[in-house]
């Protein structure tokens, strides 16, 4: 049977509450890990990581339009809306539940700062000038703007792309501040020095997040593809 991964959903709202998760985040992820997919909820009061942990063989956490609560990190009540305090609970508890049981776990753009926070780093709020263009321009026009990221040379991105720099889509509020204890730099901004990826594999669980988006425009970027492998390469290790 193909391995199963499950996605975390966001909360938005339309005319009613609902789970939201892009499509874009999927596509790819079937096809290059070769996992069946399973949406997650972040829904607080339906929610148990012990036994989802239980039956899913990894998990992923998207990017999302919301950010993570200052207080999740020590922040106090610096919070950059908007916020989404049930993903957060939800991310945090089923990724260390996944952790424990020895499975993979990835992050792209908001996980990646949810796993930070889960390993005891903390978060800033000031990147927007450098790695978030203007939010008036249409969403295409987000995903334009970029910068180049230096990959370490010992990293898994290294070894997967044979690349030493990648440029990369940059559309954050959030970035590291504080790098979490145990994880291991995959990358950095070649222009202000922030991270944009690290590593790690507590419990033999494969860890690895990115805070751009591989997702976008996937088959234009080759090198975007290797987030996705790795992925299915950890589920069948």
């Amino acid at each position: 049977m193909k391995p199963l991964i499950g996605v975390l959903c966001c909360n938005e709202v339309a005319d009613r509450p609902i789970q939201v998760v892009a499509s874009r985040f999927i596509t790819p992820l079937a096809r290059f890990s070769g996992a069946v997919v399973l949406l997650v909820p972040a829904m607080t009061d339906t929610f148990d990581a012990r036994a989802l942990a239980g039956r899913l063989d990894g998990l992923l956490l998207t990017g999302s339009r919301s950010n993570v609560a200052a207080r999740r990190y020590g922040g106090g009540d610096r919070d950059e809306t908007p916020l989404d305090e049930q993903r957060d609970e939800v991310a945090l508890a089923l990724a260390g539940a996944m952790i424990d049981a020895g499975r993979p776990v990835f992050g792209i753009c908001r996980g990646l700062q949810e796993l930070n926070v889960l390993f005891g780093g903390t978060l800033r709020g000031d990147v927007a000038g450098h790695h978030l263009e203007d939010e008036g321009q249409s969403f295409d026009g987000l995903f334009a703007h970029g910068h180049d990221v230096t990959l370490s040379d010992a990293g898994m991105l290294a070894a997967a792309t044979g690349e030493r720099t990648l440029a990369v889509n940059s559309v954050h509020r959030q970035g590291i501040d504080r790098l979490g204890a145990g994880l291991s730099i995959e990358a950095h901004s070649t222009r202000d020095g922030l991270v944009e990826g690290f590593s790690a594999h507590p419990n033999g669980a494969p860890v690895l997040a990115v805070q751009w988006h591989p997702e976008w425009d996937v088959d234009r970027q080759p090198a975007n593809q290797a987030f996705f492998r790795l992925l299915g390469e950890a589920l069948a290790a």
